[in-house]
This record gives C-alpha cells, sequence and structure tokens, in this order.
C-alpha cells in the first residue's frame, strides 16, 4: 500500500496512519518518515510571573537548578514533572526585536511580541497593508521540510483575530493576530474554529447546503467512505486493523465533540463569548484541548508536520476560574510587582502550562514504527514578553518539550548567559530539526547547546 493511500468518498478524504502494509520490502515508511520532526510552535500571550524580579527569585517560572537535577515544584512547569524527560527548559534570553527602537514605538509592545516571537525580527510600524517582520521559523521549516505532505502547515489559535485594520499605537492588528509569516511581508491566517480545522484535514467539502445537511444530521464524515474502509480492511494485518480502529475511533470523537458544541452553542442558552463561531466551545480547557487532539490526527496521518499554535491575546479580559484566580487575563499580568498580584498571575501560567500534559500523552499514546509520535516532535512553548507588568521582553519563558526524531535529550535546563538573544535558542532548535545550513536568524548571534547537563 503507498503511504499517501487515501479513503475517499463523496465530500470526504481521509488519509491513514503509518500501517504495516505500507513498508515495502527493505525499505520501511516509518523510516522514511524519521527524516523530518514534528513541529508545534505555542505561543503563550504576556510573559510570566517568574520574569518579575520578585517572581524570579521565588523560581516562578524556571527552576533554581541547571543540569537535570531541578526541581519544577515552585515552578509553573510543575505539571509537566511526569514528562521531565520530554523537557527542555532555556531561560534567560531577550527578545529585544519586540523592543521600541524610536520615541514613536514607545507603549507599542502588545502589538510588536506576537509577530516577533518566531521571527525574531522588528515589526515595521504601519497600520496599513505595508506591513514586515521577517520570515517565522515554523514557515522555514515548513518550505523545507513540509511540502510531501498534504498541508506544509496550519496556523491555529484560541482567542478572537481580527486582522483588519489598525490596532494601536501606530501598529496594524495582524501584528498581535498572527505569529506565523510566509515570508516577511506575508502573516498567514489562523483557524479558531475546530470545525473549520477538522474539514480541512479531512478535506469534507460539497458544498454549503450539503455541509449544513450533514451537520443538521449529524452524520459523520467517515459514512462517506465506509465501503472503500470494509474493503481495504480486509486485506490487512491484526495490527494494522487495530491500529487503524484506533486513529478512526479517534476521528470519531473529535467529530462527536465538535458536534456536541455546536449543538450546546445553537441551542438558544446564553453564551460566555457570544461573538464566537458555534464551533468554538466557551470553555477554554475544552477547545485547546479539542485543537491538540486536531494536530495529533494530523501527525498520524502524515497531514501536514508543522503547527504554529497561538493560545492567547495579550489583552484578553478572559478568566479562568480553574486556575485558583478570578482575575481577567490582562489585569493580572500587571500585577504592579506586589506579591499577592504576582501570585495570582502565576496561577494563571500555571494553569496554561497545565494544557500541555494531555497533548504530550495523546502524542505518546500514537505509535509509529518502533517509537511513538512525542519522540518524533518537538513542541516549542514560550512567550516573547518577560515581565509583563513592565512590558519588557528580557529574561523571557521558554520551553521545548519532545524528542525531535531523539534529537533532543530533554530533562535539562539550560540558563543562557545574560544579554543573550532568544534566537540562538532559535536558531539551535532549526539545527535539531535539520536546518543545519542556516547560520543565522533573526538577531541571532550565536547558538546553544541544547543537550547540555553543565
Amino acid at each position: 500500500m503507498p503511504r499517501r493511500h487515501f479513503l475517499q468518498g463523496m465530500s470526504a478524504t481521509i488519509a491513514l496512519p503509518y500501517l504495516d502494509a505500507m513498508i515495502p520490502t527493505g525499505r520501511g515508511a516509518f523510516g522514511a518518515a524519521k527524516l523530518a520532526p514534528r513541529l508545534v510552535a505555542i505561543e503563550m500571550v504576556h510573559g510570566a510571573a517568574g520574569c518579575n524580579e520578585w517572581g524570579a527569585k521565588m523560581n516562578m517560572w524556571s527552576p533554581a537548578a541547571t543540569g537535570n537535577q531541578f526541581d519544577l515544584s515552585p515552578t509553573a512547569l510543575t505539571s509537566l514533572e511526569q514528562y521531565r524527560n520530554y523537557l527542555t527548559i532555556i531561560s534567560n534570553t531577550d527578545v529585544r526585536e519586540a523592543e521600541p527602537t524610536s520615541p514613536n514605538e514607545i507603549g507599542g509592545d502588545h502589538f510588536r511580541s506576537s509577530a516577533t516571537f518566531l521571527t525574531h525580527m522588528h515589526p515595521k510600524q504601519t497600520e496599513g497593508s505595508d506591513v514586515k517582520v521577517g520570515t517565522s521559523l515554523d514557515q522555514m521549516y515548513a518550505r523545507r521540510f513540509g511540502q510531501e505532505t498534504p498541508i506544509p502547515s496550519m496556523q491555529l489559535c484560541i482567542e478572537n483575530v481580527d486582522q483588519a485594520g489598525g490596532c494601536a499605537y501606530g501598529y496594524a492588528c495582524v501584528y498581535t493576530d498572527s505569529i506565523s509569516w510566509a515570508s516577511p511581508s506575508e502573516p498567514l491566517p489562523v483557524i479558531r474554529d475546530p470545525r473549520v480545522a477538522f474539514e480541512k484535514l479531512f478535506g469534507v467539502g460539497g458544498t454549503s447546503a450539503e455541509r449544513a445537511e450533514r451537520r443538521r444530521t449529524r452524520r459523520s464524515i467517515l459514512d462517506f467512505v465506509s465501503g472503500e474502509m470494509s474493503t481495504m480492511k480486509s486485506m490487512l494485518g491484526p495490527e494494522d486493523k487495530v491500529r487503524l480502529d484506533r486513529y478512526l475511533t479517534d476521528i470519531r470523537e473529535v467529530e462527536r465533540r465538535i458536534q456536541r458544541v455546536e449543538a450546546r452553542n445553537m441551542s438558544g442558552e446564553v453564551r460566555e463569548m457570544p461573538e464566537a463561531p458555534a464551533g468554538v466551545p466557551d470553555s477554554f480547557a475544552e477547545h485547546v484541548k479539542l485543537m491538540f487532539d486536531i494536530q495529533a490526527l494530523a501527525f498520524a496521518a502524515d497531514i501536514t508536520r508543522v503547527f504554529s499554535f497561538k493560545m492567547g491575546r495579550d489583552g484578553s479580559s478572559r478568566t479562568y476560574p480553574e486556575s485558583g484566580t478570578d482575575k481577567p487575563f490582562h489585569p493580572a499580568s500587571h500585577h504592579g510587582g506586589t506579591e499577592r498580584g504576582v501570585r495570582d498571575f502565576h496561577m494563571i501560567n500555571k494553569y496554561h502550562v497545565s494544557m500541555l500534559p494531555y497533548f504530550l500523552d495523546k502524542l505518546k499514546s500514537i505509535q509509529e514504527g518502533d517509537s511513538n509520535m512525542l519522540d518524533k516532535t518537538m513542541i516549542i512553548y514560550g512567550s516573547p514578553m518577560g515581565d509583563s507588568n513592565l512590558h519588557n521582553h528580557r529574561r523571557c519563558p521558554l520551553i521545548v518539550l519532545g524528542k525531535a526524531e531523539n534529537r533532543l535529550a530533554g530533562n535539562v535546563h539550560i540558563k543562557a548567559p545574560d544579554g543573550t538573544p532568544m534566537a540562538n535558542a532559535m536558531l539551535s532548535m532549526m539545527h535539531t530539526l535539520g536546518l543545519d545550513d542556516m547560520t543565522t536568524f533573526g538577531d541571532s548571534n550565536g547558538t546553544l547547546n541544547l543537550s547540555a547537563h553543565a
């Protein structure tokens, strides 16, 4: 069976996960897949409590010890303890290209940060269409290693975005809405609605009326490929049948959850986020988990190898009651440097990080050849802001998860020398991913050893 085998039916195309039946004699599809790690770049906006002077002393983001004998318990990363062997902490790096370079740029940090996160270039101050920053890390990788997949990359988000016009301080809204840039002047659109992301991955076409009818009758996309599926399964071995059944079950479960969200949001009940599309859950955790499930499905079937995921927006007033504080996000981030305020923001940071183990569990459960998907993936999680109360971009939070085809050792805290650009870490990640010929990235002035235990 060819690797690019699809189950196809009317307005549905389902790519398959790796199966033993796809392995030709002498050279397996699994071996070929090892050449290109999966990449997820996640921005959680507006810094961390541990980047505040007092928060840093309390080790609220990065642990006190470097190397591999670090203690996560005081940090916002405590939920990652079970995955410390997949965790690389990179502390004390700066995102100086997000800082103002002229008096008229002062105050515009919110509207430069996100555009700088994966580009490490300084955004041009404009409210027009002549935006300019730089090509982002994820797109450089997709250009080199994402062209063999049906979708070179996908861009997802949680908060509302509005890429039209200007926002504030002379900056176009697109700068704060986008972290993925195909070129210095080409921000890529982001998908907030899980339904839209799901249908993009699984080729659910047809007319608007046909799609509406399918949703009304709650028919599954699997219904449209059932005949071809039965024929194909009759030719598979026992292990392949189990692997395929699990994959199809996961697709159907994600589809059911999207349907439940849409039914609830269209029932007439009062919504917490009335402006959001029907497919967007009001619950932050539910929304994030759906997006993680969609990414895991895409990786399992090699539909794409590259995602960027923007989990917040600087000016958001969203509350996270499950975090332990009911303070809205942006007001909490301006904590005034007080102990109580910093602790409240720390609770929110900790809650955001606690979303990650769900994704890690999901990736680790996906077997591909002789290893699991978490071994094959690099997940970047961080922020281009440092101390949110001061709007500075020094000592910003940054971690990497996964093994990237076993090119990362994990279980290490690397503290960079003072003044080190975060771009140095990003350049090192690119080398780890296979972009060995890159000598600079953004404002980099060197590289970091991502496996250093000293």
